[in-house]
């Protein structure tokens, strides 16, 4: 299949090639607008480490990047604001490296921003993310059993076919002649499913690429158009999302996850804003979540030290923590938390990227959690303060601060559509989707006479 897929690939670089000389030596640009189209093979490394990647030693991801880009000619507000930025779509397929592992296929949109850009070299820093699918995860393998969880038989890194993929990296372009760019890439992937489906470890990797770039109608510019700054400063943003969630993999139920925020941002120019908000989370999986075991059914296989062998083996163990045995169960204060945010918004037009940094200021769950470190397992972690230190590193589910990670889409006015990713460091909590309201306000003295001071978006805004 590799050398299948290897000779394709080189058909289309010759034949993307040719068509992009033909292109501009043979035919008129007028009308038509530049593009361009690149295949970048690469290979990488794994940075996931620990008893589930143990069965998959050797294995490294490759495979190839495939991308349709429109150069900017700076005929809309966020290409100048972000200095010439190219737009693009792109394919990604992976060879995980592993039978057991598959292959998966990435689609995603993606932006470019100028770092150099000179006739002779260019680097540009990568953004991108958008659905993944993989060929094998947990529910095709054989044996699904719970309690085979760490054998070497089972595929626990991808729990369902459908992932999210981020990826972010710096890219470096070379041309050679005015339709054709040799170019390298060096970057960051990641893929997980947000716990949408258990297991879900997912995968983080590093890759490295080289590959070429062929450029149409590279003639065919239009002369930039000048916009006024952003008539804004201050503004508040209000939305509300929701998913839902997998707690266990024996457990087929999905659980209510949702999130109120509220939050000023103020931007400093045209497309950074940087603010504080208010979040409240709940998540009705907390029941589940805090229990580490794989079950509680009353029997418990224990890691004592987390390595991933089991120390030993106790039956009918008080199970007041997690909160299953006899039907027990939390309060929906308990499974609610508020926290104070550091809000950034990246602006590209319509969309708006979303990164959250947040401290936990009411957190019942952080004394939910059991500590495998202590000697007696079922004994309940003693009440934590605000500020701790977790037990299992900074990015446990008791962590005490979270992040945010996602994007909004301008729908109409200032009302946006929204998806986000809630993880404590690089484990994700859960998968959210929402709707939200902006309320901008205009800077002083860029209101215009007769307007209120909110500003609304609306068609070709900048001509009034």
């Amino acid at each position: 299949m590799r050398r299948v897929f290897i000779t394709l690939l080189t058909i289309f670089l010759f034949a993307g090639s040719a068509l992009a000389q033909k292109a501009n030596v043979a035919q008129p640009s007028e009308g038509k607008f530049p593009f361009s189209i690149k295949a970048y093979p690469f290979r990488g490394t794994y940075l996931d480490g620990g008893v589930h990647w143990e069965k998959f030693g050797g294995a490294y991801p490759a495979g190839v990047n495939l991308g349709f880009e429109l150069p900017s000619n700076q005929q809309y507000p966020w290409q100048q604001y972000l200095g010439n930025a190219t737009a693009g779509v792109g394919i990604s397929w992976i060879d995980f490296g592993h039978k057991m592992l598959g292959h998966g296929i990435s689609l995603y949109p993606y932006i470019l921003l100028d770092a150099i850009d000179t006739d002779y070299f260019q680097m540009r820093f990568k953004v991108a993310g958008g659905p993944s699918v993989v060929t094998e995860h947990w529910y095709t393998q054989a044996d699904q059993a719970p309690d085979h969880y760490y054998e070497p038989t089972v595929n626990t890194i991808f729990g369902c076919a459908i992932n999210a993929y981020l990826n972010a990296g710096i890219n470096l372009n070379v041309p050679i002649t005015d339709y054709l760019a040799l170019g390298g890439e060096f970057g960051f992937f990641h893929m997980s499913n947000g716990r949408t489906c258990m297991p879900n470890i997912g995968v983080n990797a590093l890759y490295g690429s080289v590959g070429v770039t062929a450029t149409f109608n590279s003639e065919a510019k239009k002369a930039p158009v000048r916009f006024p700054d952003q008539p804004y400063g201050w503004a508040i943003n209000i939305s509300g999302a929701a998913g839902a969630q997998k707690a266990a993999i024996e457990d087929p139920k999905r659980f209510l996850i949702s999130t109120l925020h509220a939050g000023a941002v103020y931007h400093v120019n045209n497309w950074y804003g940087i603010g504080l908000g208010l979040d409240v989370f709940y998540n009705g999986g907390i029941t589940k979540n805090t229990g580490r075991s794989l079950y509680c059914d009353g029997t418990y296989d224990i890691d004592l030290n987390g390595d991933g062998e089991i120390d030993k083996t106790e039956d009918n163990v008080s199970c007041t923590a997690c909160g299953d045995e006899k039907g027990v169960d939390y309060t929906f204060a308990q499974k609610t938390r508020a926290a104070l945010a550091l809000n950034n918004e990246f602006k590209f037009g319509r969309v708006t990227a979303i990164l959250d940094w947040g401290v936990y200021f009411y957190n019942p769950a952080r004394n939910l959690y059991y500590d495998y470190h202590k000697d007696n397992y079922g004994t309940v972690v003693p009440k934590r303060p605000l500020a701790y230190k977790t037990p299992h590193g900074p990015g446990g589910e008791e962590a005490p601060h979270y992040f945010r990670l996602g994007a909004k889409c301008r729908i109409w006015d200032n009302m946006y559509f929204q998806t986000t990713m809630k993880c404590h460091l690089h484990i994700a909590e859960f998968i959210e989707f929402g709707i939200g309201y902006q309320i901008p306000f205009y800077k002083k003295g860029s209101r215009p006479e007769g307007k209120s001071n909110i500003f609304h978006y609306h068609k070709n805004w900048w001509k009034e």
